[in-house]
């Protein structure tokens, strides 16, 4: 069997199209708590989300060497991410083809070839099946092993480092995918050039929906009230809280980054600074930095990362979420994933990233601030993770579960400019545009029975009033 037929393709994974199963217009900004409960919708969203969009997968520093792989998932399907002895990096389906064991069972690791537990069934780095047990004595040599090998996913690319994969092979290239606004999405990580990723990544399982978890990212209404504790123990600058000069940039297929922004006038000071002059201020104690630039706690981009991020980009120093469920925070130096675990679970993992070129007592400083951020012991993520319960909760209830969320925060009130370089953006204050833009977006890929259907009505990126 060649790799194309044996290759996990989102098309032959039973998506209907859509019949019986309503997915309710989210266009008004009212969102029917439907869709956080109905078994229904989420077995589409594994089908016609997760099973066709590019998922990340880790950073290349996690899988530097030959035999060097991770763990992950695309939805809910375990994969191995693997660099080969020829160097490239496959994503494998985790599950042995003979009676569907899981080969790996650690979360990462170095080998050189993957052995099921169960029969012994051995594949290379590359998946291939090189190893039966009894083939000449129980099999008659009848297996053509050719045919056997571990599912491949259909395309696998990275963006400067960080790796992705699809399980469709009608799904457009990485690049295109990424868009302009995925793509400023990752270069605000790279601020200082390239980075690496930490050992260990935080996992932790909350009682809510995922797109609860994501839609999140871009709610700045709810920082001064849920998260005042942080602020009361000194955590969080209560200045910072709800910052009321926002940007939103929104992208196609979904991706979007909400938040504070630097201003026109103060991206021209920090414009006027040599990169030498912006990475020593970068280095500065928080309370020096804040006298030495207008932008407290936010990165100073270098003049390759300006480039790469256009001139509007560059000004975005909000949350991206590259759809459906990438979120980039906290100064560029984490990563989330909010995979699904049903309906009404979600499984967070934070990965923390840094620049190479951090100095031991910077990366001690940072470690110390985002592990009391985000997380399993986040100040931030236990507030948040007992809303995100609450709110799932009651979509399950009967009478609950009539009223719709209220996601109409300053819709019809703001306009997206174009800049010269055709970059668009809203510059306004606290508002939920990032996230009807998500559900927006989100219905689309459920309606669409397969990506060419997808890619012929996805919704441009918002121009006009909004």
């Amino acid at each position: 069997m060649r790799d194309d037929d044996r290759r996990l393709d989102a098309t032959d994974r039973g998506a209907s199209d859509g019949g019986g199963i309503a997915i309710p217009d989210v266009s008004a900004g009212l969102i029917d708590r439907s869709i956080y409960s109905d078994p229904d919708i989420y077995q589409l969203e594994l089908q016609r989300i997760f099973a066709r969009a590019w998922n990340f997968m880790c950073h290349e520093t996690q899988i530097p060497h030959a035999g060097d792989y991770f763990i992950n998932y695309i939805g809910e399907d375990q994969v191995i991410v693997v660099r080969g002895a020829d160097d490239k990096v496959r994503v494998l389906l985790n599950t042995c083809r003979h009676r569907g064991n899981a080969l790996c069972r650690a979360e990462l690791g170095n080998t050189k070839t993957f052995v099921c537990s169960y029969h012994g069934w051995t594949y290379g780095l590359d998946g291939a099946l090189i190893g039966v047990p009894g083939k000449a004595d129980f099999y008659r040599n009848a297996i053509d092993q050719a045919k056997w090998g571990l599912a491949p996913a259909a395309q696998v690319d990275h963006y400067k480092g960080f790796y992705f994969a699809t399980l469709d092979p009608a799904a457009p290239c990485l690049f295109d995918y990424l868009g302009d606004v995925g793509r400023v999405g990752i270069e605000s990580m790279l601020n200082e050039g390239d980075v690496v990723s930490l050992d260990g990544v935080q996992k932790n399982v909350i009682d809510c929906n995922w797109k609860i978890a994501v839609d999140n990212l871009f709610d700045w209404y709810h920082v001064k009230v849920s998260h005042s504790s942080a602020s009361s123990v000194g955590f969080l600058n209560q200045r910072l809280m709800m910052p009321m000069t926002q940007m939103v940039m929104l992208g196609e297929l979904g991706h979007a980054i909400g938040g504070p922004m630097v201003t026109a006038e103060q991206q021209a000071k920090l414009d006027a600074l040599s990169d030498a002059e912006r990475l020593a201020i970068d280095r500065l104690a928080d309370a020096e930095r804040a006298k030495a630039t207008p932008v407290e706690r936010r990165p100073l981009r270098t003049t390759a990362t300006r480039e790469a991020m256009g001139p509007v980009g560059v000004r975005a120093i909000g949350h991206p979420n590259i759809f459906p469920n990438l979120w980039i925070s906290t100064r560029g130096l984490q990563l989330s994933l909010r995979l699904p675990r049903g309906p009404g679970r979600t499984e967070i993992w934070w990965f923390t990233v840094m620049p190479k070129s951090f100095t031991d007592t910077q990366r001690r400083a940072a470690k110390k601030f985002i592990t009391h951020a985000f997380g399993p012991a986040g100040l931030l993520e236990q507030d948040d993770g007992e809303n995100w319960s609450q709110s799932t909760r009651s979509s399950h209830g009967v009478a609950s579960r009539r009223y719709p969320h209220n996601l109409q925060m300053a819709m019809g009130q703001d306009e997206v400019l174009v800049d010269p370089s055709g970059q668009k953006r809203i510059e306004t204050r606290v508002n939920e545009h990032a996230q009807r833009w998500t559900y927006r977006c989100w219905a689309e890929w459920l309606r669409a029975r397969d990506w060419p259907e997808l890619l012929a009505t996805r919704s441009p990126a918002p121009t006009g009033r909004i």
